[in-house]
């Protein structure tokens, strides 16, 4: 695969998230944060098990504790993103979330300075500003007093920058993108299950009311989004990864206005050009560049 279907793939990736954005918010109308979050990613560990298994039998190598301890920590990761994601959702709008979930695209290249002491391509830190500034602008260009949701949202940006660059990093080394998708799967529904269990209400009809919001979500924006996440880092680095995937905020503000009414400015418009421009110039830059070295 190439880094620019890799990248291709993580748009589409973004554009699930997007979705499930909207699915995520709505949902909460019949079910508590944790029910939803543990159910999901219930649906999506069976989803995903039957690829596990035939990827196991091609595996070359086998999983050596080193691997199994990555594939947790990126799982426990996952969980506090999800956390803190979905219970933010219940006090600040899908647009707000999306915003300030994309600030990731920042945190990612800062991990990868000050923990991995790994400098990115110079045009990361210029189009991860693009992005981040495409993704106020979607927005509407200011965001009210922020709420605990919001705040709940900021540190989950941190925990989806951590889990980014570690499947990046677990992906690389294992070459098995299927089973580190299943565990982290597994770690974050049992986590999530076993605090609904003792914090929240839960009833067959709350569950059935959010059943399409949790087969959605579970299936496709955990199952296929993070699997295609996790297959498409082997051949990208964790900071341009973080900057495609940010584009989930586009998507998750077009569909909120289109669904729930939240409506977009022009400034709105303002911002998803600069994204797009963003994700051009991550693209394209560090192409024509090596292509410049080998010339030279």
């Amino acid at each position: 695969m190439t880094r620019v279907q890799a990248n291709l793939l993580l748009l589409l990736a973004a554009a699930i998230w997007g979705g499930g954005f909207v699915a995520q918010s709505t949902a909460m109308k019949a079910i508590g944060p944790f029910w939803f979050i543990g159910l999901r990613f219930a649906v999506a560990t069976f989803a995903v098990l039957p690829f596990v298994l035939f990827e196991a039998r091609k595996a070359k190598a086998k999983t050596s504790k080193r691997h199994a301890r990555l594939y947790m920590l990126t799982g426990l990761a996952l969980f506090g993103g999800a956390a803190t994601q979905q219970v933010g959702l219940q006090t600040t709008t899908v647009t707000n979330s999306s915003f300030i979930t994309g600030l990731y695209v920042v945190f990612v290249p800062l991990i990868a300075v000050f923990f991995l002491r790994r400098a990115p391509h110079w045009i990361i830190w210029p189009g991860a500003l693009m992005a981040v500034a495409g993704i106020y602008l979607l927005s509407g260009g200011h965001l009210s007093a922020l709420t605990s949701g919001d705040l709940l949202t900021v540190v989950c940006a941190v925990f989806w920058s951590i889990q980014i660059t570690l499947a990046g990093t677990t992906v690389s080394e294992t070459a098995r993108p299927l089973a580190l998708s299943a565990t982290q799967f597994a770690v974050t529904a049992v986590c999530a299950l076993a605090i609904a269990a003792a914090a929240e209400p839960i009833s067959l009809s709350s569950v059935w009311a959010a059943a399409p919001q949790i087969l959605y979500v579970g299936i496709f924006s955990s199952g296929l989004a993070f699997v295609l996440q996790v297959i498409a880092q082997r051949y990208t680095t964790p900071s341009q990864a973080a900057i495609f995937l940010s584009s989930e905020a586009l998507f998750g503000a077009s569909l909120a206005a289109l669904l729930l009414g939240e409506s977009m400015s022009a400034t709105g418009y303002t911002g998803c050009a600069l994204m797009f421009i963003a994700m051009l110039v991550v693209e394209l830059v560090p192409s024509f560049t090596r292509r410049g070295l080998r010339a030279a």
